[in-house]
Order: C-alpha cells, then structure tokens, then sequence
C-alpha cells in the first residue's frame, strides 16, 4: 500500500486553471495533488543575442520555490545572492523539453520565456512545471496565431512530464513527497503525446535498477501521459 492509498498505477489528481494572470500572455496554475505551481508565458520580440539573424525562435525557463512551498521556511535564493545548483539544472530541463515540442522555425526571431514558481511542493515539481509550462506556451503562441503574427502553429505536439521510482520494491507512478524521499529508485520522464521521448532522468537512490525495472517505470510513465495530456486539452480548449 502506497502511503497515499493510491494503486500502484494511479496518478494523483490533476487540475489546470488558466487565466491565472493578468498580464501574462499565457498562465495556468496546475495542481498535480498537492504540488502546485504558477506558470506563466512571456513573448519577447527579440530572440537570444547568438540567434540573431538565424530566423530562428527560442523558447527558456525560469523556475523558483516560494520559501514555505516546503514543510519548513526555505530563504528566497535572491537573498542569498545566487540560484542554487539545483534550480539552474531544474530551469534547463524545462527549457529543453518545451523546445523538444516546438519548430523554432515556425517560431521566427523571437524568445518565449516560461516562469516557474512552485507555491506549493510535495514531490514532482519540475514534472509539474513542464506539463503546466506546456499549456502557458501553449496559450501565448494562441495569442500570436489569432493575431496574425505567425503564419503557421510553432507547437507540433504536447510536451507532459510525470516522475516514477520504485518505493517498497513496488514500481510506482506520480510519486509524492513520502515516495519520492525514501524511493530506492527514482526517474523523471518528459514524453510527447505521440509517445516520444525528450528526456529520462533516472538514479539509483538507495538501490540499484535492472534493465526490466526500467522498462515497468518507462511503461507506467506513458500510461501516466494519457492523463497529464488529457488535462491540458481541457485547458486549453
């Protein structure tokens, strides 16, 4: 039995609300249980200063924790003078996984910037973040079809992140904060719809993996991305 109650194969509930911010061309606040995190859109006209010239678009992340997102009151990383080394390695994962759904092309010169900040964490924030950054990306780039500004849709498929780990010896899908803290084992994976991979993290934490146990917790993952893909249709339909 999982600490939760969940199955084994059970993702915990999912709700993403749009509209969140005012100012934002796009913005969604998603809730993958009790993790819950603010996503935002910005469109800039001018592309990175190496794209210049390239008629290539860009699309980047910044991604923070409020300081009681957590059991206990984290300083803001802004007061100690420098992001950690974690949230760098988690903002460039979300980078990369929203280009790996885009033609840049398509995009033209211009950079679209998603923030991430998690107001509330029990496990899978980064995870979060990507499936609820989709769906910002998402709305933005809807704003420069309607306008008239893009000829074609940049966005080619959805882009959904969800975590799996082996927790009692059991492979687990959508681990929380009290699975995730004593997982002997614990992976990250952002597919698209169509079932492609863009990223897989995973490490032994506690215990070594074999070959087969990857392939369950890779298989758990894509039953995990009807459900995530699923939510972000309905919010941005």
């Amino acid at each position: 039995m999982r600490p939760s109650g969940r199955n084994l194969s059970q993702m915990r509930p999912i709700s993403i609300e749009t509209g969140v911010m005012r100012h934002a061309e796009g913005s969604c606040l998603i809730k993958c249980g009790d993790t819950h995190v603010l996503c935002t859109a910005t469109i800039e006209d001018n592309p990175p200063r190496f794209l210049k010239g390239s008629g290539l678009g860009w699309v980047t992340a910044e991604y923070g924790m409020l300081p009681r997102a957590t059991n206990t009151r984290n300083r803001r990383e802004a007061a100690q003078g420098k992001q950690s080394g974690r949230t760098q390695e988690i903002q460039r994962l979300i980078g990369r996984s929203l280009r790996a759904g885009i033609d840049r092309s398509a995009l033209g010169e211009r950079q679209i910037s998603i923030d991430c900040d998690v107001i509330q964490a029990d496990g899978g924030t980064r995870c979060a973040s990507i499936t609820g950054g989709w769906v910002a990306l998402r709305l933005a780039v809807n704003k420069l079809l309607k306008a008239g500004v893009l000829n074609s849709d940049p966005i080619v498929d959805h882009v959904a992140a969800v975590s799996c780990g082996i927790y009692g010896g059991q492979p687990l899908l959508d681990l929380d904060y009290a699975e995730d803290s004593e997982a002997g084992t614990d992976g990250n994976f952002v597919l698209t719809r169509a079932g492609r991979l863009i990223e897989v993290q995973m490490s032994a934490e506690g215990a070594t993996f074999s070959r087969d146990e990857m392939s369950q917790l890779l298989d758990l993952a894509e039953a995990g991305m009807a459900d995530l893909v699923a939510a972000q249709k309905a919010a941005v339909a």
